[in-house]
């Protein structure tokens, strides 16, 4: 190494941020700042005119309002909230094969052409002769085949919160979790679009009614640390060309 001083600092200086998590477990994400709870914060004029119609509703004894017994209490107002069903169960299996193959082969004599061929074979070296002027053949074949085997399952239900509500009435979603096991948190993350329409008397949503979901599942942590690859093998694996 021409300059093993640069090399260690870049390396101490990468080190150094996930020295302080030794012995410690992983921080959960603040949540005061995101973006389901400010929408939670933020005035809405249907909100208060909606707290306004159910606190009148209390006086009768029947209406069809949010906060009658049998009133619609689905989410549909910015602030919301409601559950979003994640149940994946998708397999996939691809296969192709090709196979190619060509051969030619051509051959050129001239044993008699006006005696101009017994007159060179004098001049030519050892037996060559004009009799077998050119022979030529070729061959090639390719084989390939390729496939693709997928199995994902996932079950899992989220709480989301209504983020805006768009002019044409859909809603716009996002919900966060975090799980902390030991030294290890496991983050399920969503957002979309869905339509009121499409939200269940349950006040439930499936995934495959989501528009432009986002679904992450993952984690931080420990474990999550030691399956990575170290720095140095990824910044190889993208720099060798081989």
């Amino acid at each position: 190494m021409k300059h093993p001083f640069l090399y260690s600092t870049i390396v101490l200086l990468v080190s150094c941020g996930r020295l302080e998590d030794v012995g410690k477990t992983p921080e959960f994400t603040p949540s005061d700042t995101a973006a389901e709870i400010t929408a939670m914060h933020m005035p809405n004029s249907a909100r208060q005119s909606s707290a306004l119609s159910m606190r009148e509703e209390r006086a009768s004894l029947w209406s069809g309002g949010r906060g009658s017994l049998l009133g619609d209490r689905r989410a549909s107002l910015q602030g919301d909230i409601l559950t979003v069903v994640i149940e994946i169960n998708d397999s996939a299996s691809i296969s192709n094969s090709t196979s190619r193959s060509r051969s030619g082969s051509e051959a050129s004599a001239a044993p008699q052409l006006l005696g101009i061929p017994q007159v060179v074979d004098r001049f030519l070296p050892g037996d060559a002769s004009l009799a077998n002027a050119a022979n030529i053949s070729s061959s090639s074949s390719n084989n390939g085949q390729g496939s693709v085997s997928r199995n994902e399952t996932l079950e899992l239900k989220i709480a989301a919160t209504v983020t805006d509500v768009l002019e044409n009435g859909v809603l716009r979603i996002q919900g966060s979790q975090e799980v902390r096991v030991n030294f290890e948190i496991r983050e399920l993350l969503v957002t979309g679009y869905v339509r009121p329409e499409d939200i269940s008397r349950r006040n439930e949503i499936t995934y495959d009614k989501i528009a432009a979901a986002r679904i992450s599942y993952g984690g931080r942590g420990h474990i999550t640390d030691v399956q990575q690859p170290r720095y140095g093998q990824q910044i190889a694996d993208i720099i060798l060309p081989f």
